[in-house]
């Protein structure tokens, strides 16, 4: 923004000029759960400048609040979790800093563990990872949610032990429109096309490597290749994909070290458009590997893996300017804030001390 600042001239007489005076600051939304001490959906302030994280805010108070999204026009979706029912909550700024609650609509059971939002068709997505159900909802008139238009049961299921039902993990656009989900109880990804109500019909179905546990996906700026993480088996799948909607196996990578046997499961994915580098998270091992990625996007090199500097780091996300990386973790209640190197990509720990609690999503505004 621009500020008019006086000036005294050699004759004491007091002029105004103006100057440009950048305000850095980058803010973001932390879900949680609410299981010890965080009370619900917070936000918490990024200053570029001084390099460093600061003002946690309670925006609302809610039970389990584990993913958000936010719209366009500042309306946040998230997870909602109240006696034994689950469902997406939407809530509007109220002009005091707070969000006010507009609606929620519920079910009997489990709550979705991921929330996706289509701005474009203005729809919701929700993935049930204890159900395996995938369901859309429209937004209503008033931005609230309105009831699930569909659900989808897969029911296949892979070898490991946390494959006992389908367990949709993820669902959310790709570059083209089409919808994208992940089911880690089955090993399958699935593409759908969408319609404006929110129907869908299967464009294509990927079958990873039996006990890969597909969790999230992050697509290369290209949009022909996408990055599978596996939970399960701790790795990256390189996959192309098609003008079709079909994906096709390229490569696979792993996250965790070889000498590492104590429990890993890898969580979150990011790309870096401005370093051409994805970052994965590591639970257990407690790390981020870095892998550099070849300009078309099709191969890796693991150039680093870092220690995030608290326990079980559920999520992690890049700021809009590519320069930072904040990771949150579920069991130690900190943030930590990595500077991102402009040459390579690669992390440096500039503090791990700020308070996040029960952290489960790092979501830039």
């Amino acid at each position: 923004m621009s500020k008019a600042l006086p000036l005294l001239n050699g004759f004491g007489f007091a002029l105004l000029f103006y100057t440009e005076v950048k305000i850095m600051i980058e803010p973001f939304l932390l879900g949680t759960y609410t299981k010890k001490d965080s009370e619900g959906i917070y936000r918490v302030e990024l200053d570029t400048e001084a390099k460093k994280l600061q003002n946690l805010t309670l925006l609302a108070k809610e039970s389990n609040p584990t993913y958000v999204a936010e719209s366009k026009d500042g309306i946040i979706y998230a997870v909602y979790d109240q006696e034994r029912m689950g469902g997406i909550a939407a809530y509007r700024p109220d002009g005091d800093g707070k969000y006010k609650l507009i609606n929620k609509v519920l079910e009997t059971g489990a709550p979705v563990c991921y929330v996706g939002f289509d701005e474009d068709r203005q729809l919701i997505y929700g993935a049930n990872y204890h159900k395996g159900e995938l369901n859309t909802y429209t937004v209503l008139e008033d931005k609230g949610v309105g009831p699930a238009t569909s659900f989808y049961h897969h029911d296949k299921t892979g070898p490991h032990p946390n494959q006992d039902a389908p367990h949709i993990h993820y669902t959310n656009l790709t570059p083209d429109g089409r919808l994208i989900v992940c089911d880690l109880g089955t090993d399958q990804v699935y593409i759908y096309d969408v319609e404006p109500n929110g129907l869908l019909s299967t464009r294509s179905i990927y079958k990873a490597q039996p006990g890969t546990g597909p969790r999230h996906v992050v697509f290369n700026p290209n949009g022909k290749y996408v990055y599978l993480v596996g939970e399960l088996d701790c790795s990256v799948s390189v996959l192309e994909y098609k003008d079709t909607g079909d994906l096709v196996f390229v490569d696979k990578y792993y996250t965790k070290p070889d000498d590492w046997h104590e429990f890993n499961s890898a969580a979150a994915i990011r790309f870096n458009e401005k370093t051409n580098t994805l970052y994965v998270s590591n639970r257990g091992h407690d790390s981020i590997a870095v892998f550099k990625v070849t300009e078309d996007g099709r191969k890796l090199e693991l150039i680093q893996r870092i220690h995030t500097e608290g326990h079980f780091p559920r999520d992690f996300n890049i700021d809009p300017s590519g320069q930072f990386l904040v990771v949150g973790h579920q069991f130690s209640d900190n943030l930590s804030l990595f500077e991102i190197s402009e040459d390579d990509g690669t992390l440096t720990l500039l503090d791990d001390t700020f308070y996040g609690p029960e952290t489960v999503c790092v979501y830039f505004e």
